[in-house]
């Protein structure tokens, strides 16, 4: 591992009056076989936190945080990468909450190593002396790709209820699978997940869905998915979503229930469109229990997927685009809609287009694992190329006239806006109806028809 340490950090170590460890998942992926050049460096010590800032300014890190409560420092170095230091510690919870109530330094890395969370994460690298530091036997984990727990899996769960979630996301981006015991332990504590704040529980789930830019592989937001499924932590966080297991669909064209076919639509969708992926049919089990059937399933999963996201504190943007793409998915699913009113969607939706796409492919190969292209697409793009041959204005800064021409015309006020989007809509239908002169002289004659 010393070939991939910063010369800095080796300076830290050599400067620091005890033994400077780097520790938890850049050790762990490591010795793995997935880390090379760089990591999130996690930085252990029996030292104070103020011995380690001293040593840290010496060794030209800035010191950007100390935190005396935690024996935690936040250090910067030359090349700008961030480490994070925590003083040797034994820490007490109140059952479920992330925060330790109670925190103890210590100089016994084996206390240290038994208040993290799993064996893999335990293992330590003494960066002076060159060697690893296994106080709970992590290293065969890592060999193995076991996920065992440092402590009673009831008691590592029963501390910290994120810790659920970090189970599932580190079996994504590691490859990893949790022993019998912690997967038993994980189930018997699930409902502690409640007692985390959305934020937190939101970002656990983004970078699950994530995991595959990690080691995990292609199949990693997948496999964290099944798994906070056999847990059932998905329950606790999105019952809306845990409601479609075991729902039943059209065998002829499903071959999975409802949310097996919501994951494995996450398994076939692109980085950007995951939340909307893994919601897209978030509708389907509140209208088979109130209607009978899927028939409104766009609009109402729309309304679901945007209150999950707003309960978990996401992104305002990511909210709105996701709810968007879940309430358009089904458009034209059987192929019946007019080129006219396809040319008009695909205008009113440009921004989201591709992404749209993109949904409608992975629904479409979720349903049989059918990675052959999805036929709306198809017939849709066939659609977008023609009207890009023929030079159709997609958005408002597309158009051959502007807002100051109406005005000139003698438009005012809302009028404006509304004409410059009836003469969007008048060039959706043939691009060459695109110049400025045509488009006044359309422009007037709407005009005089609304007196």
């Amino acid at each position: 591992m010393q070939r991939i340490l910063p010369e800095q950090l080796k300076a830290l170590a050599a400067a620091l009056d005890a033994p400077l460890y780097v520790v938890g998942g850049s050790v762990r992926d490591f010795l793995a076989g997935h880390l090379t050049d760089r990591a999130d460096w996690d930085l252990a010590s029996p030292a104070s936190e103020e011995a380690l800032a001293r040593a840290a300014e010496e060794a030209g890190f800035l010191v950007r945080a100390v935190y005396r409560n935690t024996g935690t420092v936040k250090l910067t170095d030359n090349e700008g990468v961030g480490y994070e230091f925590t003083r040797f510690r034994s820490d007490k919870y109140v059952r479920g909450i992330h925060t330790p109530s109670e925190i103890t330094f210590t100089t016994d890395i084996a206390l240290d190593a038994r208040r993290r969370d799993f064996c893999a994460n335990a293992v330590y690298y003494d960066v002076a002396a060159g060697r690893y530091v296994d106080p709970l036997g992590g290293i065969p984990d890592i060999r193995t790709k076991i996920l065992r727990t440092v402590a009673p899996a009831e008691k590592v769960f029963g501390e910290d209820g994120l810790r659920l979630l970090r189970l599932a996301r580190l079996a994504a981006q590691t490859g990893f699978s949790p022993d019998e015991a912690c997967l038993a332990g994980a189930k018997l504590n699930r409902a502690l997940i409640r007692d985390i704040a959305p934020e937190r529980i939101f970002a656990e789930l983004e970078l699950t869905l994530h995991a595959d830019e990690k080691a995990g592989g292609t199949d990693a937001p997948y496999r964290g998915l099944c798994l906070l499924r056999e847990t059932g932590v998905l329950a606790e966080i999105m019952p809306e979503l845990a409601a479609g297991d075991h729902m039943t669909q059209r065998a002829d064209f499903h071959n999975y229930d409802v949310l097996e076919h919501s994951f494995r639509c996450v398994r076939y969708a692109p980085p950007a469109i995951r939340w909307a992926a893994l919601l897209h049919d978030v509708g389907k089990p509140a209208c088979m229990l109130e209607d009978g059937n899927f028939h409104d399933h766009p609009a109402r999963g729309a309304v679901i997927a945007a209150d999950i996201l707003t309960r978990l504190k996401a992104p305002k943007k990511l909210t709105e685009e996701t709810a968007r793409l879940v309430a358009l998915h089904m458009r034209d699913f059987n192929l019946q809609m007019k080129e006219n009113k396809v040319r008009r969607e695909i205008v009113r939706d440009y921004a989201l287009l591709e992404k749209l796409f993109a949904l409608r492919q992975a629904d479409f190969s979720a349903c049989k694992d059918d990675l052959s292209p999805a036929p709306g697409v198809q017939k849709w793009r066939t659609v977008l190329e023609k009207m890009r041959q023929e030079g159709v204005p997609f958005t408002l800064k597309s158009l051959a006239v502007t807002g100051d021409d109406l005005r000139q015309m003698g438009f005012s006020g809302e009028r404006v806006g509304a004409m410059l989007h009836e003469l969007l809509d008048y060039c959706t239908q043939d691009g060459r109806r695109n110049h400025k002169d045509a488009l006044l002289r359309h422009a007037q004659n709407l005009n005089k028809e609304t007196l």
